[in-house]
């Protein structure tokens, strides 16, 4: 098995948050590897990350940085891989990290999900290899069904519950 997708995280104190990447990959049975590479410590080792990633089978690339946040731009410039940037929440309550990932130069895009949205790295990434895996697009299809039969689930318990003055 080769993977696919690949993690990438500015230290090993941002898996707590990229554990829920890794959980929804797996959930959707989506191949990826995890790493710590750092834009300001290993500046070398991120750059033969991203310029051999396509080399390797990667087709999208979720990297994860918190404070100055320079991994998914620094990865966004030597590849042509589709980068997904996930802001990590630390100073600033992450805003200082989501302004770094999201303000990138033009000609170097990162997709940006929320601060601390791994989860929502990891559908996006399926999304964009789904186009071309009709398998996995159909595994995205039943997650959104799942998705909705919960909502469906918690109203019809809400209807349950009762106050005084509630009318429904």
């Amino acid at each position: 098995m080769k993977p696919i997708v690949s993690i990438i995280m500015g230290s090993t104190s941002d898996l707590p948050v990229m554990e829920k990447a890794c959980k929804q990959l797996d959930e959707l049975q989506v191949p990826f590897e995890v790493n710590a590479l750092s834009a300001h410590r290993t500046p070398a080792a991120v750059e033969q990350f991203a310029s051999e990633a396509a080399g390797r089978g990667i087709r999208v690339i979720i990297a994860a940085a918190g404070m100055a946040a320079a991994l998914p731009g620094v990865i966004a410039a030597q590849t042509t891989l589709p980068v997904i940037g996930v802001p990590i929440k630390g100073m600033l309550d992450g805003l200082d990290a989501l302004l770094s990932i999201v303000q990138m130069p033009p000609g170097i895009p990162v997709a940006t999900v929320g601060v601390n949205a791994a989860q929502n790295a990891a559908l996006l990434a399926c999304q964009m290899i789904a186009l071309g895996d009709a398998e996995l697009a159909q595994r995205m299809a039943n997650h959104k069904e799942g998705l909705k039969s919960k909502i469906e689930k918690a109203n019809k318990e809400l209807a349950e519950v009762k106050y005084e003055y509630k009318t429904n």
